[in-house]
């Protein structure tokens, strides 16, 4: 698992995604402080973050409703960068993925057609491993 949230985080970090995601973050939380003063039943900045997670999740939990042109318009706002973000993310790190499978096989494959160039020289054990590795591709 740890193995897994490093390799994300690099990749986040190689593709510069991470200064996309911490720059949604800055945003979040000024949208709660604008939200915070605009909208007369949210009272409080805990409150107001609060409401811009449950914007953020789509969840609408019902507690705090957006009363005020400016506090809806700020929602949509925040819903259409929520919208932009969670599919730029989730591109990166498919398309990254896609391309750590594709290196992985052009790598295996490369291997496989370097032993069948030098068949006369491997032993036993390496046929018998060469055989099942060409029977696993062929399924």
């Amino acid at each position: 698992m740890m193995k897994r949230l490093r390799l994300l985080k690099g990749v986040l970090k190689r593709t510069h995604t991470d200064r996309l995601i911490s720059g949604f973050v800055v945003f979040f939380l000024i949208d709660a402080f604008l939200i915070m003063h605009v909208e007369p039943d949210i009272t409080n900045y805990r409150d107001a973050v609060w409401y811009c997670y449950a914007v953020f999740s789509t969840a609408g939990f019902g507690d705090f409703v957006a009363s005020t042109l400016a506090g809806r318009l700020l929602s949509i706002l925040l819903t259409i960068c929520t919208i932009m973000i969670v599919a730029l993310v989730t591109g990166v790190v498919v398309a990254f993925y896609n391309d750590l499978v594709a290196m992985k096989y052009k790598a295996s494959k490369a291997e496989v057609l370097d032993k069948l160039e030098h068949l006369e020289t491997l032993s036993k054990e390496e046929l018998t491993e060469l055989s099942e590795t060409i029977r696993r591709i062929r399924e």
